[in-house]
Order: structure tokens, then C-alpha cells, then sequence
């Protein structure tokens, strides 16, 4: 991590001006705030009574928005998941105010110096969110892991829930979760290994504000319990998507499988990178060996991700299974309705069809118009994040014009290299010819231009 000096402000302007650009919404109009104070105040009355199970959420430290809280049991050799999902839709009517509004921005968008929710903060961060400070409505997926990490959805319903706690992956302590936690997380680790799912998740560069004020820009460590927390929210979604789809509807992530060609350059990189890959090794099991720590893997992982097409929305089309090729199987998302629009429409059509109905016409009806909505939002947030990070190592480089860098090369084409330095979270391109993965270079900075968030670097060696 390195603290980004900024005594002139620089940073806080270039925030402002990126939310400018991107016309990231400010606030929320006067109709969708009252409407939201107005929801907020709305007493369930479809719930069920479960302030008996033992729920937590797992999230983020500073995180107020939480979409999930879970508790686990053992049944015979299976487990039992229950997972609460923040019962957004009891909150929103279709074309209320709010949901107007939602459909507007498609997800939550961040930033450093704070969000735009997807929904006003007495609905997204109060009324709705999973915090441990009283009663709240949501759906309880019940998802059953077998030995093999197989799932299967058992049911769901509406019901008011209570978190015992709000635990933060930086600070969670094996003795607060649930004790057939790990194993959970064990399980549907196996699963992924059998049908050869292939995530990929190289180190990622962040932006993020700091106690006491301020910001630092580093590469942003994956922890293990965000990673066994991942595993709840997979296993659900993967079992709502599986329910979906016996039942003719929803709406899916998919991801085609990389073709030929994409396969044949990804070989060719790993060569030049000095990564040995058997030539009758399936890429999906040469990428799970990669280790993220060592450099040259993190930089083949980096090229395996741009390499591909990326995920996408697909309604249900009886002409066509929706396939996720990174996970190896039918996918759906769920479990974030707080944050993702999508996500809330997924959740009421799993209630339906779990409870012998089809699911509601204006579910159906949206299932058909969410996937341009999501992508928009989506690309929006991508080029924040890029935006972002840009007038980060501008503003932490302005100073050190003219010096020389230790740097490693990400990618490389006929005429140019994406590098990563090696002691600094910077990731850049430099023109320079005659370079591979891998290959260690020195560069000079010989540019900064912090109002338009650009770096130039020049090869030296």
C-alpha cells in the first residue's frame, strides 16, 4: 500500500471531477427520498418467524449496505445453508418512485470518497440492510451442500431474521462463525475443482480511503475468509439458477468458453513468460495452478482475464442453456439485491417458483429489458474504476518526473507493453518493442498530467 500525498488537494478535485464525467448522481430527487421514508415505515406482513436462527453478515468493516446474513447446520452428511437475502421488492413497488429511480442506475456505484447507492440510505442502508440492530424482512434461500459440494435449493421464503453480528473479513475470528463454516467453504471448493471451474482472480489495483483522512493505492490482498464467504453466495446462486431453469425462466450470467485462437495466444504468452503449460493441459486447469503471489503468474493471470469476452445478462430462452464458462455451470446472481437491480427480480422469481407458483408477469416482463440496463451500469462502473485509479498514480507520481523505475511486463505486443512496477501499486503502458510477459525492465517517467490523468513512461534499458 502506498499513502498518496496530496497537499494541494489534487486527488479530492480529480474525485469530483471523474463523478462529473460520469455523471455519478449526487444525491436522490425529493420524490424518491420521501417515498423511500414512506417504504421504510412498511410493517411486514408476509414474514415468517425465524429471530430464532443464529444469522451473521460478513462483509466489509465499513460496509452498511449488507445484502446477506447466513447461519449453517449439519443434516446427516449434508449441510444446510440458510442464506437471508435483504427483501428489497417488500420495500419497492414496480413503478414506484424508487424503483423508477433504480432502473436509472442499474447497481450501486464506488468510489473512494463514497458511493451512489442504487437505493436512498433509509432503504439501502437501514430499512432493508441486514444490520444487527433489529428485526429485518428478507428471503431465506435454504440451499443443501452434499459431501461432493453439489447444491440443491430446498425452499424459500420471506421471513423477519435477526443478525447476531456484523463481522468484517479483516477481523473475524474463526470462533465467530458458524462451525460448519470452513467445511462449506471446503466443499464447494471440490465442486469447482470436479467441473473445472476456472475464476480467475489476479491481484487488482485499488483506491481506497484511509483512517484519518486521506487515500492509498495498493494491490488489493484477497483474504481468505472473503474468499469462504464468496463460496455461501456461489453455492446460492448456482442453486437458484439450477431451480430457475427446471422451471423455464430467470435470468443468467453467462460467459462463453475461450475459442481456439484465444487459447493458441494465451499458449504463445505463456511460453515467452517462462511459464511451462503441457500441451495437453485444458486451460481451465492450468490457470487454477497459477499463484497470484509470484509475479509471472500474476501477470499470466492478468492476460488469461483480459483475454476474454467477459460475463453478460441472458434471460431464459428455451432454445438456449445459459452457460458460465469460468464457473463451469448454469449461473445466476441473487444475492446482492441491495446493490445490483437485477439481482432483486432473480430473488422474486426464486420465491415463486420454490413455493409452486410461476413467477410474478412483472418479473418476466423485466427479465427481458434487465440485460442492457445491467451492462450499461456495468461499463459505467469499469470506467470509474480505471478513471479512478489513473488520477491515483498521477497524483503519486507528479513528483518523481525524471526517475527511474524497476517495472515487470504484463502484456506485450509488436509495439508497446503494459508494465507493473515493482515497488510501487502501478500498473502502465510504455512504448517499447522487443518485449514478453515476464521480462524485467527500467523505465523513466518522463510525464504526468494529473487533470488528465496520464503517465508516460520511457524504456531506459
Amino acid at each position: 500500500m502506498k499513502a498518496l500525498a496530496d497537499p494541494d488537494n489534487a486527488l479530492a478535485t480529480g474525485l469530483a471531477a471523474i463523478r462529473q464525467e460520469f455523471q455519478v448522481p449526487a444525491g436522490f430527487p425529493a420524490d424518491v427520498l420521501a417515498a423511500a421514508e414512506t417504504a421504510a415505515r412498511r410493517v411486514p406482513a408476509d414474514h415468517v418467524d425465524r429471530l430464532d436462527l443464529p444469522f451473521v453478515t460478513l462483509d466489509p468493516a465499513t460496509s452498511t449496505d449488507l445484502d446477506q446474513a447466513f447461519c449453517i447446520e449439519t443434516s446427516g452428511a449434508d449441510l444446510v445453508l440458510r442464506y437471508a437475502i435483504a427483501d428489497v421488492a417488500w420495500f419497492v413497488e414496480p413503478g414506484d418512485p424508487i424503483d423508477a429511480e433504480a432502473w436509472r442506475r442499474g447497481e450501486t456505484l464506488y468510489l473512494p470518497d463514497g458511493k451512489a447507492g442504487l437505493y436512498p440510505p433509509a432503504l439501502g442502508e437501514r430499512a432493508a440492510s441486514l444490520l444487527p440492530d433489529g428485526p429485518r424482512p428478507a428471503v431465506v434461500f435454504a440451499v443443501r451442500v452434499a459431501p461432493d459440494g453439489e447444491v440443491r435449493l430446498d425452499g424459500a421464503e420471506r421471513a423477519i431474521v435477526r443478525s447476531r453480528a456484523k463481522l468484517a473479513y479483516d477481523r473475524v475470528r474463526p470462533e465467530d462463525l458458524p462451525p460448519p463454516f470452513e467445511d462449506l467453504s471446503r466443499r464447494i471448493a471440490a465442486a469447482e475443482q470436479r467441473r473445472g471451474a476456472s475464476r480467475v482472480d489476479p491481484p487488482e489495483q485499488q483506491v481506497e480511503a484511509v483512517e484519518g483522512g486521506g487515500f492509498a493505492l495498493s494491490f488489493r490482498p484477497r483474504l481468505e475468509s472473503e474468499d469462504r464467504n464468496a463460496a455461501l453466495s456461489l453455492a446460492t446462486n448456482l442453486a437458484v439458477a439450477d431451480a430457475l431453469l427446471a422451471h423455464h425462466t430467470g435470468l443468467f450470467r453467462i460467459m462463453p468458453e475461450p475459442d481456439a485462437a484465444t487459447e493458441a495466444r494465451l499458449r504463445i504468452t505463456a511460453a515467452a513468460t517462462g511459464i511451462a503449460w503441457p500441451g495437453d493441459r485444458p486451460l481451465r486447469d492450468f490457470e487454477r495452478a497459477l499463484d497470484p503471489a509470484v509475479a509471472k503468474d500474476a501477470a499470466m493471470m492478468l492476460a488469461i482475464r483480459r483475454a476474454g469476452s467477459g460475463a453478460s445478462y441472458a434471460p431464459y430462452d428455451p432454445a438456449a442453456t445459459p452457460w458460465h464458462a469460468a464457473m463451469g455451470a448454469t449461473y445466476a446472481h441473487a444475492t446482492a439485491p441491495l446493490r445490483r437491480l437485477a439481482d432483486r427480480y432473480v430473488v422474486m422469481a426464486t420465491l415463486a417458483i420454490a413455493n409452486g407458483r410461476a413467477a410474478p408477469d412483472y418479473v418476466t416482463a423485466a427479465f427481458a429489458t434487465l440485460p442492457p440496463v445491467m451492462a450499461r451500469a456495468g461499463a459505467r462502473q469499469g470506467q470509474i474504476d480505471r478513471a479512478v485509479l489513473d488520477l491515483a498514480e498521477a497524483v503519486m507520481l507528479e513528483p518523481d518526473v525524471g526517475k527511474t523505475f524497476a517495472a515487470v511486463v504484463v502484456e506485450a505486443d509488436a509495439h508497446a507493453a503494459r508494465i507493473r512496477l515493482s515497488d510501487l501499486p502501478v500498473v502502465a503502458r510504455v512504448a517499447a518493442a522487443g518485449l514478453t510477459a515476464g521480462d524485467a525492465v527500467t523505465v523513466r517517467l518522463s510525464e504526468v498530467d494529473r487533470d488528465h490523468r496520464r503517465i508516460v513512461f520511457a524504456r531506459t534499458d
